[in-house]
């Protein structure tokens, strides 16, 4: 009874001046929250891919492989997620440029030291484990360019706008030469959203998107991949669809419950399936409902995250988390619509989700940009600001 009538006393008291304490009370925990709660989902969906992932490698003898492995991921990305949520707007830009600048470093190097996979030079290896340099491209860019952006409404004489453009071009030609269509395609969406929400007229926007029109009917001649991927999804009787016939079927089969944990049965015919095509897994074991709920986290995260970016006062904080939150989206938008047959297939992982190292590291260090930028620092927040700017950047 002594025990009973003793009041709840939080982890940190609001005297506390410690900088966790600090950031226990200002951090979004809702936000927060809602990323835990997906990289629990891709662990337990990493326990029921496994067994039938490791089919496809014979060296592989332990049925759990990737799951241990998706674990460390697990543990490591939520590390830098929380370590990045602790630092101020200034500590982000710092980490953005340094992880763009060595993301492009590698990505130049990897025509010589690159791993070839699937006829792709995207990845290095460092033992058992390979790296992807793009993935922390995206976040160090779209962070660099909002700070550009802010820099050039300054109108201090920073070319800000001629500098986003030129590390933007130098990325993408990188990611084309890999070739990467989809992070290609991922990255230019956002970063057009951020050169929007950083003040261009809508007059800009119309030349932009009909140069990315035109881009991409180019790629379309120039890679004969891209072709192969549209043909197949425009005229699927003409050519094997085995992928995503599969995938679409274990979707189908799952119903509105699922079959039961470890009874799915359709996930031994996808390939890639606890990458590219682990929603498909969750959807057969778990049901209509765990996809309803993964996807209510992601837009969860989207809607509230882009909220609170419309209520900060700093342009570069509006721009940059906004981009962020918008990034997260995307991608996870690209990966379901893939998986249900909406659009043609793009190799891209499901944030949190999907096994990989590399995905799961930067994505911890995508939302972890995200939180630090949305944190409640005194003058960060006032009521009716919003992502419109005072100042044109054109």
């Amino acid at each position: 009874d002594v025990y009973k009538r003793q009041p709840y006393t939080p982890a940190f008291s609001r005297n506390d001046q410690s900088h966790v304490a600090q950031w226990f009370w200002t951090v979004d925990r809702g936000l927060l929250g809602a990323a835990l709660a997906l990289m629990a989902l891709g662990v337990a969906l990493s326990f029921a891919s496994s067994p039938a992932a490791i089919l496809a490698d014979e060296s592989i003898t332990d049925p759990f492989h990737y799951s241990w492995r998706m674990m460390v991921f697990s543990g490591v990305g939520l590390s830098i997620m929380l370590t990045t949520s602790l630092m101020s707007p200034r500590g982000v830009r710092r980490i953005a440029v340094l992880a763009l600048f060595g993301a492009i470093v590698v990505m130049m190097a990897l025509p010589f030291i690159g791993d070839t996979v699937k006829g792709a030079a995207r990845w290095v290896n460092f033992g058992p484990f390979s790296l992807q340099p793009s993935e922390f491209a995206k976040p160090g860019l779209i962070v660099f360019a909002a700070w550009m952006f802010a820099e050039a409404q300054k109108g201090q004489g920073v070319p800000g706008v001629t500098i986003a453009f030129g590390f933007y071009a130098l990325t993408v030609s990188l990611l084309l030469i890999q070739p990467d269509i989809g992070q290609t395609l991922l990255i230019t969406t956002t970063f057009m959203a951020v050169f929007f929400m950083a003040g261009v007229p809508f007059k800009w926007m119309a030349v932009l998107a009909s140069l990315g029109m035109a881009g991409l009917v180019s790629l379309y001649f120039v890679f004969g991949h891209m072709r192969d991927r549209l043909s197949r999804f425009f005229s699927p009787e003409t050519t094997d669809t085995h992928q995503i016939d599969s995938a679409s079927e274990a979707i189908r089969a799952g119903g509105l419950l699922g079959r039961g944990i470890g009874e799915g049965v359709m996930k031994r015919r996808v390939p890639d399936l606890h990458t590219d095509f682990i929603y498909s897994v969750g959807a057969e074991e778990f049901g209509l409902i765990l996809s309803l709920i993964m996807i209510s986290l992601y837009a969860f995260i989207v809607i509230r995250g882009m909220r609170r970016a419309m209520k900060l006062t700093d342009p570069f904080e509006q721009t940059a988390a906004a981009g962020l939150f918008m990034l997260i989206g995307l991608q996870a938008c690209i990966n379901v619509a893939v998986n249900l047959n909406l659009i043609p297939t793009k190799g891209m992982t499901l944030p949190f989700i999907s096994y990989g190292g590399s995905s799961m590291l930067a994505m911890g260090l995508t939302m972890g940009f995200a939180l630090a930028l949305t944190r409640r620092r005194p003058g960060a927040y006032e009521p009716g600001a919003s992502l419109t700017m005072g100042r044109r950047l054109l």
